[in-house]
């Protein structure tokens, strides 16, 4: 994925919460996962958005659609351009095994928020 015109955009921190790629005269956000979150909005609406969305998002439990087409409900361990990182979420169960799973960048559709 070319990544090139993508602007990045960080809290007061320093921390980085997601990227704005220029469509024409307006910014489609994307969230850390890679995925575009907004349709085409103006800069300030653009930075809004990844204000208000940070990175809280990342800590919730998702699913992943595993190969054989079950669902498994997983927790988000590394999250970078190169790759993300899952694990099953054992609900910290110290002795439960670690099943550890990489995806690419962006997220597949196959990962995705746990209903609430």
């Amino acid at each position: 994925m070319d990544r090139t015109d993508w602007i990045e955009h960080r809290r007061h921190d320093g921390e980085l919460v997601g990227w704005m790629r220029p469509a024409d005269d307006r910014f489609v956000v994307i969230d850390l996962l890679g995925r575009d979150i907004t349709g085409p909005v103006d800069w300030l609406t653009a930075e809004e958005t990844l204000d208000a969305t940070g990175i809280g998002y990342l800590a919730d439990p998702y699913l992943l659609r595993l190969e054989d087409g079950h669902d498994l409900r997983v927790r988000i361990t590394e999250v970078s351009t190169e790759r993300i990182r899952v694990k099953k979420d054992d609900f910290g169960d110290m002795n439960a095994p670690i099943n550890n799973y990489e995806l690419p960048f962006p997220a597949p559709v196959g990962l995705r928020p746990l209903p609430r």
